[in-house]
């Protein structure tokens, strides 16, 4: 948490028309029930919910040089997706990406919002879409930017300034999002998508912008590798 509990509140904006609407970080998702056989689509093996955890760390030294070839391998208990790592437009929220990972602060944690037709979101060591890991990273996109199916951002709240990451991250599942240029880009799946959308059938329309999952998706790790 940096500081208060509403100031690690981690969300993603939502433009609806003329409506904006914001997928609250705060209560709502807290990481889905215990997965059953039943509950779960081939490929997914059931999970139980981790233990939240409190991560308080210092913001790492800046190790990732801009346009260095970098690859994520998300592993999740309905299988591993690749993202590659912008590097050049996010040297920075890359940076801190992978020092959360080397530090394991993404080691069993959960898809705590799932909203279907949007989004799937990960990365809270609490699980409840109000922690972090004790820093901030401010890198605010491109005016161009465009959050389009595959896209893997950083989450925020909307009243926190655009480009600013802790370590909550999303995959885009809808073709476009329709998100504004304000949430740090982190790169785009390279493979895997049938992972991501069979994290994303766990989505229910009913639980609304909370995104609560239907079942619990648990990331087991994360490693970084350069290409």
């Amino acid at each position: 948490m940096r500081g208060m509990a509403h100031r690690r509140a981690l969300g993603v904006l939502l433009s609806l028309a003329a409506a904006a609407v914001v997928l609250s970080a705060c209560g709502g998702g807290g990481g889905g029930a215990t997965s059953t056989s039943s509950s779960l689509p081939q490929g997914c093996q059931e999970a139980a919910k981790p233990q939240p955890r409190h991560v308080n760390l210092k913001p790492p030294q800046q190790e990732v040089r801009p346009g260095e070839k970098l690859a994520a391998a998300v592993e999740t208990s309905c299988g591993t997706f690749d993202i590659s790592l912008d590097t050049q437009e996010s040297p920075n929220t890359v940076n801190s990406f992978v020092y959360l990972a080397d530090k394991g602060v993404y080691d069993d944690t959960t898809f705590h919002r799932i909203v279907p037709d949007f989004v799937i979101q990960g990365g809270d060591p609490l699980g409840t879409g109000e922690g972090g890991p004790g820093y901030s990273v401010d890198e605010p996109p491109p005016p161009r930017t465009q959050y389009t199916k595959g896209t893997v951002a950083m989450a925020k709240t909307a009243v926190e300034p655009a480009g600013r990451s802790g370590s909550q991250f999303f995959v885009v599942t809808a073709a476009a999002a329709g998100l504004p240029p304000q949430y740090a880009v982190l790169g785009k799946i390279s493979s895997g998508e049938s992972v991501v959308n069979r994290i994303a059938t766990l989505g229910s329309a009913s639980s609304g912008q909370s995104g609560a999952p239907l079942a619990t998706v648990v990331v087991k790790t994360i490693k970084v590798k350069g290409g």
